[in-house]
């Protein structure tokens, strides 16, 4: 009678080889992408860094926009998911403060980018390395929707923070959404630029804050400490 303990730890060591592999060369594209940029970096390249083969390289992306996108999703999921988690509305809660939470999500996902260096080098990477050439198309897809996912959410914190206080916005919430997006996307950029120029974390808080009195909302969260998770 076959045994099949043999074959089950031969497909697990298998599959514990290919996951390195794979974050090799994910490793090796986040360097070589900020050292020399997207457009000029080939997969050959990467390959070579990873020290693993071309083939390798097919084996586990359809191509150098894939492999991108696969770069991007190891750090960004955590700020996602931040966002998605805490600025969710949640207006079952009797205690639920919807703009508190949007606020704190955003102040934690600013703190990763300060504190974490990966997160850092592949948003530099992202905003500063990258053409959207037609062979990059699908970047620029992915760059829209996780833009757009952000709007979605901002907006319905909006939606939600204005109900609960009752509040009528001087503008729609859309356009408000757009207006805080092009805020903190701004200050990112160009804090990535020079980040010795500003503390991120008070400018995003301060100016978030501003923002929000500036929709009607009158004083800052009460329950927030100042630039929530900073080190």
């Amino acid at each position: 009678m076959k045994s099949f303990s043999g074959d089950t730890e031969v497909a697990r060591r298998t599959k514990e080889e290919a996951l390195v592999t794979r974050n090799k060369l994910l490793d090796a594209a986040e360097c070589l992408f900020q050292s020399q940029g997207v457009s000029r970096t080939t997969l050959q390249d990467i390959a070579l860094r990873a020290g693993a083969t071309r083939g390798a390289v097919y084996w586990h992306f359809k191509d150098k926009a894939d492999l991108f996108n696969a770069m991007m999703e190891r750090v960004t999921l955590p700020l996602e998911a931040y966002f998605n988690h805490e600025a969710a509305p949640a207006e079952t809660s009797s205690d639920a403060y919807p703009l508190e939470r949007m606020r704190n999500a955003i102040l934690k996902a600013l703190n990763q980018i300060v504190n974490d260096p990966q997160t850092r080098r592949v948003l530099e990477v992202a905003t500063q390395k990258v053409e959207y050439i037609e062979e990059l198309k699908t970047i620029r897809l992915r760059h829209l929707a996780v833009r757009n996912g952000f709007l979605c959410r901002v907006q319905q914190g909006l939606d939600a923070a204005s109900r609960h206080e009752n509040l009528k916005l001087p503008l729609s919430s859309a356009l408000a959404a757009q207006g805080l997006h092009a805020l903190i996307d701004g200050l990112i950029q160009n804090w990535l630029l020079d980040p010795q120029a500003f503390d991120l974390l008070e400018a995003g808080q301060s100016t978030m804050d501003i923002y929000f009195t500036g929709l009607g909302f009158g004083s800052e969260p009460q329950s927030l400490a100042p630039a929530a998770g900073k080190k």
